[in-house]
């Protein structure tokens, strides 16, 4: 029993002359402060990493997040439209891309004839010099969205490039890529064929860019990079085609009005003819009757003047006598 007083007692006496000294303290103060922080860390850098699993990386509000539009690659965007054919120089433009805006001429030249009628080409029909098939290329790297095998206009492969710009191929055969498909510039799609929609073309490949479904020139963006496109306003352009529907309306019923008019003129000119004569039949009429009326009256003064006479000689006779 002693023996563990003494120990209790030296430990009391040891912690005391620790606790009297100095840096004790400063010590116990330093190492407190010390722990404590380092949980507050700990539990900070927890909550964090529970807050990130939760994270809803759909959301449409982050910054610079623009809904849900796809991201376009830079390299795409710097590209320039160019023509679906491995050496442009042995293309031969068959038909042109009608614009409404065009000439006469030119318009006529872009029509195409199938089925007794005449239908206003929405691209540019492409064939080689010799007239035999050829690559059909990628005019820009893009998304395959359409494979679809039609007889009547011989096959269709659209790309998408940027959301409601596609460029459209038709009139293919041995079509090589699916819906899907990411393609870049240059790769060989299909081969041209022909197609029973302009059968005069033989074998070519009808090429299209469209911008929100609605069909422009090719040949105003072969050479330009997508944004020029990407700027082009394409609701002018559908209005101008409407207004230039309605005006060809317009003048086909003007030649029946004008019609109706000089119709309905001649009618009145035939009426006022008809009354003139009418005019002119009465009075020959009255003319007519007054001179009538007249001539008795005359007639009478004569036979009166003659009977007069003969009373005059047979008088003249008697005295002579």
């Amino acid at each position: 029993m002693r023996e563990e007083e003494k120990k209790r007692s030296s430990q009391d006496s040891s912690f005391k002359r620790f606790m009297k000294k100095r840096w004790a303290f400063p010590a116990i103060y330093i190492a407190s402060a010390a722990i404590i922080l380092t949980g507050v860390l700990w539990y900070q850098t927890s909550d964090n990493a529970t807050d990130t699993d939760s994270y809803d990386y759909e959301a449409t509000d982050i910054t610079g997040k623009k809904y849900d539009e796809p991201a376009l690659e830079v390299n795409r965007a710097m590209e320039n439209f160019v023509m679906p054919v491995k050496d442009s120089d042995s293309a031969v433009i068959q038909k042109q891309f009608y614009d409404y805006d065009g000439k006469a001429e030119e318009q006529e030249a872009a029509l195409v004839f199938y089925n007794n009628t005449y239908h206003p080409n929405t691209g540019i029909d492409i064939a080689t010099k010799d007239g035999e098939t050829f690559d059909v290329l990628a005019a820009l790297s893009g998304k395959v969205t359409k494979v679809e095998e039609d007889s009547l206009l011989g096959n269709v492969i659209e790309v998408e490039h940027d959301k409601g710009i596609v460029t459209q191929y038709q009139s293919v055969t041995e079509m090589n890529v699916e819906v899907g498909d990411q393609v870049e510039q240059g790769d060989v799609l299909a081969k041209a064929g022909e197609s029973l929609f302009n059968e005069e073309a033989g074998v070519h490949v009808h090429f299209e860019i469209r911008k929100d479904g609605t069909p422009v020139n090719p040949l105003d963006f072969f050479n330009k990079p997508l944004s020029s496109l990407q700027e082009l306003d394409t609701a002018d352009k559908a209005d101008a085609e409407e207004n230039s529907g309605a005006t060809e309306e317009n003048d086909e019923a003007a030649p029946s009005e004008d019609k109706s008019s000089e119709e309905s003129g001649n009618t009145e000119d035939e009426g006022s003819a008809e009354e003139s004569a009418d005019e002119n039949a009465g009075n020959t009429d009255e003319d007519e009757s007054a001179d009538t009326e007249e001539d008795p009256a005359g007639t009478s003064e004569d036979e009166g003047q003659t009977d007069d006479q003969v009373e005059e000689d047979t008088a003249t006779e008697s005295t002579d006598a």
